[in-house]
């Protein structure tokens, strides 16, 4: 009998050894899951193999299929700064119950067992694009930071606010389940904001303004890459579900690397590997899903200004592969209108973005066009560009129902005799700031011929300094009038369509309009 009971404790030994418990990317020290929300918790083990999750008083358990995934969705919990301990188990309790009654284990073998300590739940958020996202708080070179990054990151003590990077400028064809990157998470302090030169300073002004007025904790993960195209983070489902979306470039899925000929025969803005489509995605994002998450924030478009004719439908492409993949029909995706930045072709961009904006319900735009810098396509002020992301998202997730989170956008108009008479939505008032205090202003008129020019505004509210009538910037009334020396009849007006391409005109709430045009 005793060698009975050796050998099979040798052979549950040997067993127990072999297995190799793996987690899901996301699953590391410090994290923030989503609450409110099924959580998925996933990772691999031994075929056949029953796992046992426990966290905040659920206990579920997964078989892992034959390929060795498990997966398990936590029931929707409320926000806790408890920073609590999730438990992982390959080896079920029955059987680690009868092995104990005969002295052979007192534990779960070591590489059976996953501890994921000080895990908070509140909102998680990813953070995506290209050069503008990946701009970071504090970095080494003047003209690639924020311009207020390093004071604020001195003072910015805030323990519920965790952060994960992910952006390693790898690519892949083929969808990775495992990153090849470690993850960590780290809380806001000024030793990681500030020795730490890689966090995108968007989102770190993004978690902060929730943090600020949500105080719960909140995840901000960052996936960025500069100079990219939209293509490669969209995900095959995105291409698949959208109509008139097939990516210019053709994807092959049974190559393991790109090689230099593949790129011969596309497109030249599309040569380069890392444009390829789907290929940042694989790699990048692929290895998060399906972390439950409340959206995710985007600021990309430079590198497909040259497309804007197809980019809006491109947006529509990557925002439905992002929810399916992320299997929420709810995702959020609140992104960046594009800043100028001294190229003629910003206004056609900027309107495919404000398309899609208008076509998907589920996303919102912040318009930054008095932000940019002609000299520099990386404008360094990021904290005003994520308040104003973060208005979305405290009006339409977190109930605070009495902002107003949109730029002005067109609802009507109308020629008067010789003047355009303009009504918005999301505008109760208006108002200039230039640094001249003129009434240049971005808009223009064309008759007949086509030919455009320069418009003023006629309904703006005069005042008396030094007697002498000057403009103060407030406009009479909700709607703006305009008219143009020289164009008797009206037919054509654009907003923002010649140079410096900078938006002046603003709402009650500080909110630039963005540029738009009538007429063909």
């Amino acid at each position: 009998m005793k060698r009975l009971v050796m050998a099979m404790a040798a052979a549950t030994a040997a067993m127990c050894a072999e297995a190799k418990l793996t987690m899901g990317t996301p699953f590391t020290d410090g994290m923030v899951l989503q609450r409110g929300r099924n959580v998925p918790v996933w990772g691999w083990a031994d075929p056949g193999e029953e796992v046992t999750v426990k966290f905040a008083d659920q206990k579920l358990k997964a078989t892992a299929d034959k390929d060795g995934k498990w997966r398990v969705n936590l029931a929707p919990m409320d926000a806790s700064k408890e920073g609590r301990t999730m438990t992982v188990s390959a080896w079920n309790d029955e059987n680690a119950s009868w092995l104990n009654l005969w002295g052979l284990f007192a534990t779960i073998p070591e590489d059976d067992i996953a501890t994921i300590k000080d895990v908070l739940v509140g909102e998680v958020w990813y953070c995506c694009g290209q050069s503008n996202t990946e701009l970071p708080l504090v970095g080494s070179s003047p003209r690639f930071r924020d311009r207020q990054g390093s004071m604020v990151a001195q003072m910015t003590h805030r323990p519920y606010v965790r952060y994960a990077y992910c952006s390693n400028y790898k690519m892949s064809v083929k969808p990775k389940a495992r990153a090849s990157y470690d993850v960590v998470w780290k809380a806001f302090s000024p030793e990681t904001l500030s020795t730490e030169k890689n966090f995108s300073a968007m989102g770190v002004y993004y978690a902060l303004e929730l943090y600020a007025a949500l105080d719960i904790p909140i995840g901000i993960v960052g996936s960025y890459w500069g100079g990219t195209r939209i293509e490669p983070w969209t995900p095959r489902e995105g291409f698949a579900e959208t109509r008139g979306c097939e990516p210019e470039a053709t994807y092959q899925p049974n190559v393991t690397s790109f090689k230099p000929e593949m790129t011969k025969s596309l497109p030249k803005q599309l040569g380069r590997v890392h444009d390829q489509p789907m290929v940042l995605w694989n790699e990048m994002v692929e290895p998060w899903t399906p972390y439950a998450m409340r959206g995710f924030i985007w600021y990309q478009g430079c590198s497909n200004a040259g497309q804007h004719d197809r980019y809006a439908t491109m947006m529509h492409a990557l925002y439905n592969g992002w929810s399916k993949r992320f299997e929420n029909p709810d995702l959020k995706l609140y992104f960046v209108q594009l800043a100028p930045w001294g190229n003629p072709i910003i206004p056609y961009i900027q309107e495919a973005q404000a398309k899609f904006a208008a076509e998907e319900k589920n996303s919102g735009m912040a318009v930054i066009n008095d932000l940019g810098n002609l000299h520099d396509i990386h404008p360094n002020e990021k904290e005003l560009v994520s308040k104003r992301l973060a208005l979305h998202a405290l009006k339409r997730d977190y109930g605070f129902d009495n902002i107003e989170d949109c730029s002005p956008t067109l609802k009507s108009w109308k020629v008067e005799g010789d003047k355009f008479v303009l009504t918005f939505d999301h505008a109760k008032e208006f108002y200039v700031y230039n640094a001249d205090r003129s009434l240049s202003n971005g808009f223009e008129l064309a008759g007949a011929d086509g030919v455009f020019k320069p418009a003023k505004i006629v309904n703006a509210h005069p005042s008396t300094r030094n007697n002498q009538t000057v403009f103060n910037g407030q406009l009479d009334g909700a709607q703006i009038v305009l008219a143009a020396d020289g164009i008797a009849e009206p037919k054509k007006l654009r907003y923002l369509y010649s140079s410096p391409w900078f938006g002046s005109v603003y709402n009650e709430v500080n909110l630039p309009i963005g540029a738009f045009h009538i007429g063909d």
